[in-house]
């Protein structure tokens, strides 16, 4: 058993939603926040900037921290242990990807496939994401809006 830290960020937009990403990885569909792991001598905030180079292709801020995992979850993948942290974030120009209105709308061809949706913090339920702290973090998200 060991460790694996994650972190995400939660982007809103000027019209009230949050940004979501669908992904497939070996098979297996699942919707989170833009984020991932952390890399050894990595800083949290470095890594939340990086993985959204490598996935949105933007540039973003760090606003502040909003949630860090505070009940055990098991990862989805492996015998790792989920801490996963999470910051309001915005990006320092326009985003540069393509946003998709489905669930699960791929156009790229490699192993691991991602696609972007904006849902609307009015309408957005724990069910519209696959993990237990993602889902945690939407109940929480719920009081503050």
């Amino acid at each position: 058993m060991y460790f694996n830290v994650r972190v995400y960020g939660l982007l809103i937009n000027e019209h009230n939603q949050i940004l979501l990403a669908d992904e497939e990885v070996k098979g297996y569909r699942f919707t989170k926040f833009p984020g991932g792991g952390l890399e050894f001598g990595e800083g949290l905030k470095d890594a939340l900037k990086r993985e959204f180079m490598e996935e949105c292709h933007t540039e973003v801020e760090i606003l502040e921290h909003f949630y860090t995992t505070d009940f055990y979850v098991k990862s989805a993948f492996n015998d790792s242990q989920i801490i996963s942290i999470y910051y309001t974030v915005k990006p320092l120009k326009e985003l540069n990807i393509t946003v998709r209105t489905e669930m699960f709308d791929f156009t790229n061809t490699t192993d691991e496939l991602l696609a972007f949706r904006w849902k609307s913090l009015e309408e957005l339920q724990p069910r519209d994401v696959t993990f237990p702290t993602d889902q945690h973090v939407i109940e929480l998200l719920k009081k503050t809006v």
